[in-house]
């Protein structure tokens, strides 16, 4: 058994290889621009950082959220080769990244921001990094709207629109991090506050089978939950996977700034609830409750929920409880490696079979860069771990 696991490590570095050799390739051909999904051919279609969220005559545009998950794949390659090239570019990608921090419309300031400034603070120790991360966990913060019965933070628009103030998505739960770290960074205590009062609302979230809506409207003056609904999945009371994902990442998140079992816990059921729906499938569906037999993979809901676990599993002293969680998270990992890896040249993606949104035909059976960053970050907690980022401490330690 020791012998098959260090085998599939092997297979992991491979990936980070390919990552390294795929990356130096690609930043000769996309200019100053940064990928974010592959067309069918495998080539990526790439969008300025510059681009903000914000509302359009057709409704709300996301804008670029995935500009800093390149910068952290350039510092992942740089940490595994040791070669200075990866650490330049980074550098040079960060300077369009930077005024991203400005942009008060998202609660994706969280995820740029998690996977470019903090890691690149943390490699070099670069004050300026730290500042920029400030500044957007600044921004993060501000989004926050105080209710009667507890506080979330808007996800999308500016908050003197009604449609933003009183929208939250289950996404905003892996943004949160970006306030935890801030506060340790700073010894402001409020983005800590924060961020925990998010999670905790989110429970409104969680139906009663341990599943979780895409979003959930409140009425802000009251704090009421109006309504659960989706915007990437099949409909609105459907099993979105990625959804799920994402609330595991933040409650472990959330327990490892706490210290609270309770949070710890609330990660795991949903853990649970999600490889009870996976089944002896290898790779979840966009959503599981589709009943289409064509329904796409995604493969980012894997890679998401794999970087989750090794939290999970991060926060146990117990080393059989430790082991187990660990284990979950290299079953999900290994057909990313067998099934998904794109190894071939014409797919510029690392992981072909993601998908962005199914129900608005965006990125669809492709590459996207959130799902090779969370990849890629699961990567780094195995192989190159405190390194790209933290290692939670077990609780009560």
């Amino acid at each position: 058994m020791a012998d098959d696991k260090e085998s599939q490590l092997g297979r992991l570095g491979k990936a980070l290889d390919l990552l390294a050799k795929k990356i130096l390739e690609d930043e000769k051909v996309i200019g100053d621009e940064f990928p974010y999904v592959t067309e069918p051919s495998g080539v990526w279609r790439t969008m300025p950082a510059s681009l903000s969220a914000g509302y359009r005559p057709e409704g709300w545009s996301h804008g670029n959220w995935f500009c800093g998950f390149w910068v952290g794949l350039l510092l992942a390659s740089y940490l595994w080769k040791k070669d200075d090239r990866y650490l330049k570019l980074a550098g040079e990608r960060m300077k369009l990244v930077a005024q991203r921090a400005e942009d008060g419309n998202t609660h994706d300031i969280g995820f740029i921001f998690w996977s470019s400034a903090i890691p690149f603070y943390r490699i070099t120790g670069d004050a300026s990094h730290r500042d920029i991360a400030l500044k957007a966990a600044d921004q993060l913060r501000r989004r926050i709207v105080v209710t009667p019965r507890g506080s979330y933070l808007a996800s999308w628009g500016p908050l003197s629109d009604p449609r933003g103030r009183s929208a939250s998505a289950i996404d905003t739960m892996a943004n949160i991090p970006l306030l935890y770290w801030a506060s340790k960074a700073s010894g402001d205590a409020s983005f800590d506050l924060t961020g925990i009062a998010h999670a905790e609302m989110t429970r409104n979230f969680i139906r009663p089978d341990n599943s979780t809506y895409h979003a959930v409207e409140y009425d802000p003056a009251s704090g009421k939950r109006v309504r659960g609904y989706t915007f990437q999945g099949y409909q609105d009371e459907s099993f979105w996977s990625r959804g799920q994902c994402w609330a595991v990442y933040g409650y472990a998140a959330t327990a490892a700034v706490t210290g609270e079992t309770k949070y710890r816990d609330l990660a795991e059921a949903l853990g649970e609830r999600f490889l009870q729906r996976l089944g002896k499938d290898r790779i979840p569906p966009y959503d599981f409750d589709d009943p289409d037999p064509k329904r796409p993979l995604d493969t980012a809901a894997s890679a998401i929920m794999a970087s989750a676990f090794l939290d999970v599993a991060a926060l146990h002293h117990d080393a059989e409880t430790r082991d187990a969680w660990r284990d979950r998270a290299l079953m999900l990992l290994e057909p990313l490696i067998t099934d998904a890896l794109a190894r071939e040249d014409s797919h510029r993606g690392l992981l072909k079979h993601g998908c962005y949104s199914w129900p608005h035909r965006d990125g669809a059976d492709s590459a996207v860069m959130f799902g090779d960053y969370f990849f890629v970050e699961a990567l780094c907690k195995l192989l190159l771990p405190g390194k790209l980022v933290d290692t939670p401490a077990p609780l009560g330690s």
